[in-house]
C-alpha cells in the first residue's frame, strides 16, 4: 500500500446510495457511507498510510490482474493470473433501495478457477476520513468494526473448510486485520462487509445467500439496462456509460453526483483538487438529456422532482438557484481542508465541500431549462405548481442575466461577462418561450421575447471578436473557449454559418491535441488558480459532436474512436486525460460519461442519415 495506482486502474461498484473503487490489485481504497457524500470508511486514494484500505491480492507469487465487469451489469471481477494458478475476486453491492439507509453491503467473493493460490486479505477502516479512532472486535462470525458515529460489521461467508473464522487473524496496531486464505481448485471464500451506524453482532451468510445476492444485482442491473432504446455503433460503450451514471444517482431523490471521489488531482501536486460529491444542476440537467436520448423516462421525473425542490427552495430563500447540492437538496456545501491528509501522489489540499457553491454561474439556468425543454417533448409534463416555479425563475433571469459572473469553468478569480453563460441564458429563455406556448401556459412572454433578443444581439455584438472572426470566451478578452462548442447544438448558430465555422477552426487549431481537447488556455485566460490544465473529456465530446452538426463526419468519426482508447479497460472515464495519456481528475466523471452518450447518439443520427 505504498504507492499509488493510476487513477484509471480501478472499477466501480455502488448500490444507489453510495459507491466504491476498487483497484486492479484488488484494492478498496474509497468508498463513503452512508451517502456519496458522507465521510470515508475506506480513503487509501488520498492518504496511502492514513486513508484506510481494504486489499485481497494474492500472498507471496508473482502476478498480474486484469479487471472486466460481467456483461451489462457493475459486477466487478478481478483476475490474478500466476504460474501456480488463476484467481477472481468478485465484488459487488445489493441495490440499497429508493429509501435512505445507513445499512450498505460490499461483497467480495474469492474463487480459484485454475491451480492453486494463497490470498492474503487486509481489512484496514479509517473512519471520518481517518479522523476518528475504533475499536476492533473478533468473534467467530466475523469482526466489528466500531467508532464512536458509525460501524461495520465483517461477515464470514460460510464456505467449507475456507471461512476466515476458521484462520488465523492477526490484529495489525492501526486495529485492523490481517489474514491468509489458501485455496485450491473449485474452493471458494468471501466476505460481505457491511456498514450500519449501530454495530450489530457479525452475521454468517451461506453461499447460497452469497449466490442469491449475486444473480438478484445481475438481475436488477440487466433489467434496468433493458430498458435502454440505443441500439446505434457503440452500444457498449454507450451502455457501460448509462450504467455508470445510474451508479451515480442518489436513489432516494434522483440526485446524479458530479463523480463518487473528493481531491483527486486535475494535475499530479497541484492544487486544483475538488470535492465533487455533489449534485450541479448543470451535470443533473446534461444527464436528463443523455438518459432520456436512451429511453430512461423514470430518472427523468425524478430530475423533474428534484429540481422542482430546488426552485421552490430558492423562492422560499430569496435567492437564486445554487450550482450545487448535497445529495438530498441541503445547500450546505462549506469548504474546508483535510490538513492530515497528504493527497493522491501528495497533492495537496485535499478538500471536503466546495467553495464554489455560492458562486453566480447564469449557464446553469439554461441547462436547467433545456433539460425540461426535452423532458416535455418526450412526454414528461409539467404541472401546474412546477410551471409557475419556472416562471418564477426565468422572470428572476430576465433581471439579472446581463452582469458578471464566474463562469461554467468556476473561476476564482475575477467575474467576467462569460459568452457561455449569456448563450445558456438565452437558451433559458428561448426554451422558456417555446413551452409556455406548445402547453398554453400563462407567462410574461412579451418580455422573456425581448430579453432573449437582447442576449442575442449582445453576443453577436461583444461575444463574436471581429479581428480573430471567433466567438471568444467573455467580452473582454480574445482567448477561446472550447464550451462554446455547443452553439449549433442548442441552435443559436447555424453549424455552416461563417462565424461558426471560423469558430470552429480556430478550436482545431488552438485547443485541440491529437483530437483531445482543452477547456481554455489558462496562461491568456488567468482563472485564479494556480497550475496546470490537462485536456477536458467532456469538451472531447462535445467537439465530436460540433464536427458531425458541420458536416465532418469522418473527422467526427475518428475523434470518437480515438477518444476510446483514453477510457480505462472497463470504459470509465475521470474528468481530464493528461499530456501522456493518464486520466486525471475525480473518477469516473459524470460529464465525461453523459457527454460520451451524447456524441454517439447525435453521430449515429447522422451517419444514419447520411446512408
Amino acid at each position: 500500500m505504498d504507492a499509488y495506482p493510476p487513477v484509471e486502474a480501478h472499477g466501480l461498484i455502488g448500490d444507489l446510495q453510495t459507491a466504491a473503487l476498487v483497484a486492479s490489485d484488488g484494492t478498496l481504497d474509497w468508498f463513503c457511507a452512508p451517502r456519496f457524500d458522507s465521510p470515508s470508511l475506506f480513503g487509501g486514494l488520498l492518504d496511502r498510510r492514513k486513508g484506510g484500505y481494504f486489499q485481497v491480492s494474492p500472498e507471496g507469487v508473482e502476478y498480474k490482474s486484469k479487471q472486466l465487469y460481467i456483461p451489462r451489469t457493475p459486477i466487478l471481477i478481478t483476475r490474478f493470473m500466476s504460474k501456480g494458478g488463476v484467481g477472481e475476486l468478485v465484488d459487488f453491492m445489493p441495490i440499497a433501495g429508493d429509501r435512505p439507509t445507513d445499512r450498505h453491503r460490499v461483497v467480495r467473493l474469492l474463487r480459484v478457477v485454475r491451480g492453486v493460490m494463497r490470498f492474503r486479505i487486509e481489512c484496514e477502516p479509517r473512519f471520518n476520513y481517518g479522523r476518528d479512532p475504533h475499536e476492533l472486535d473478533i468473534q467467530l462470525e466475523g469482526l466489528v468494526f466500531r467508532s464512536h458515529s458509525y460501524s461495520i460489521m465483517l461477515n464470514n461467508i460460510k464456505y467449507p473448510e475456507t471461512r476466515l473464522g476458521d484462520r488465523a487473524i492477526h490484529r495489525s496496531e492501526e486495529g485492523g486485520i490481517c489474514v491468509v486464505v489458501a485455496l485450491s481448485e473449485g474452493e471458494e471464500s468471501g466476505v460481505v462487509l457491511e456498514t450500519a451506524e449501530s454495530a450489530e453482532p457479525p452475521r454468517l451468510y451461506t453461499p447460497d445467500e452469497a449466490r442469491d445476492m449475486l444473480r438478484e444485482t445481475g438481475d436488477y442491473w440487466r433489467q434496468w439496462l433493458g430498458r435502454s432504446q440505443y441500439t446505434g455503433r457503440w452500444r457498449e460503450m454507450v451502455e457501460r456509460s448509462a450504467m455508470t451514471l445510474k451508479l451515480m444517482t442518489y436513489a432516494p431523490t434522483g440526485a446524479v453526483i458530479a463523480a463518487p471521489t473528493a481531491g483527486l488531482p486535475e494535475h499530479i501536486g497541484g492544487t486544483r483538487n475538488w470535492d465533487y460529491r455533489y449534485t450541479w444542476i448543470r451535470d443533473a440537467s446534461f444527464s436528463v438529456y443523455a438518459l432520456l436520448s436512451l429511453g430512461f423516462t423514470d430518472e427523468a421525473w425524478q430530475y423533474r422532482r428534484w429540481v422542482d425542490s430546488r426552485i421552490r427552495d430558492a423562492e422560499e430563500s430569496g435567492v437564486p438557484l445554487q450550482i450545487m447540492y448535497r445529495v438530498d437538496g441541503s445547500p450546505d456545501l462549506a469548504e474546508e481542508v483535510l490538513d492530515h491528509l497528504e493527497g493522491y501522489c501528495g497533492s495537496a489540499p485535499v478538500r471536503l465541500g466546495n467553495g464554489a457553491a455560492n458562486q453566480l454561474q447564469l449557464d446553469i439556468y439554461g441547462e436547467a431549462l433545456d433539460a425540461l425543454h426535452f423532458a416535455d417533448r418526450h412526454g414528461l409534463i409539467s404541472s401546474h405548481d412546477e410551471w409557475l416555479g419556472t416562471v418564477r425563475l426565468v422572470d428572476w433571469l430576465c433581471e439579472n442575466w446581463d452582469q458578471p459572473e464566474e463562469g461554467i469553468w468556476e473561476t476564482r478569480g475575477e467575474r467576467h461577462n462569460f459568452t457561455y453563460g449569456r448563450l445558456m441564458s438565452w437558451v433559458a429563455l428561448d426554451r422558456a418561450l417555446r413551452l409556455a406556448h406548445r402547453r398554453g401556459r400563462p407567462a410574461d412572454t412579451d418580455r422573456w421575447t425581448k430579453a432573449r433578443n437582447q442576449i442575442y444581439q449582445q453576443i453577436m455584438k461583444r461575444g463574436f471578436h471581429p479581428g480573430r472572426r471567433t466567438f471568444v470566451q467573455h467580452y473582454a478578452t480574445d482567448v477561446l473557449d472550447a464550451a462554446l462548442l455547443v452553439m449549433p447544438s442548442v441552435g443559436f448558430v447555424a453549424p455552416t454559418d461563417p462565424a461558426w465555422q471560423s469558430t470552429l477552426a480556430a478550436i482545431d487549431a488552438e485547443l485541440v491535441s491529437d483530437s483531445l481537447v482543452y477547456r481554455y488556455n489558462p496562461v491568456a485566460a488567468p482563472d485564479g488558480l494556480p497550475g496546470q490544465e490537462s485536456t477536458f473529456t467532456m469538451c472531447t465530446f462535445w467537439y465530436v459532436r460540433a464536427l458531425a452538426q458541420a458536416g465532418r463526419l469522418d473527422d467526427a468519426t475518428m475523434v470518437l474512436e480515438k477518444m476510446f482508447t483514453y477510457s480505462n479497460p472497463l470504459g470509465l472515464y475521470s474528468e481530464e486525460v493528461s499530456p501522456s495519456g493518464e486520466q486525471t481528475g475525480n473518477f469516473p466523471q459524470a460529464f465525461s460519461h453523459l457527454s460520451l452518450i451524447s456524441a454517439a447518439v447525435s453521430l449515429d443520427r447522422l451517419l444514419d442519415a447520411q446512408t
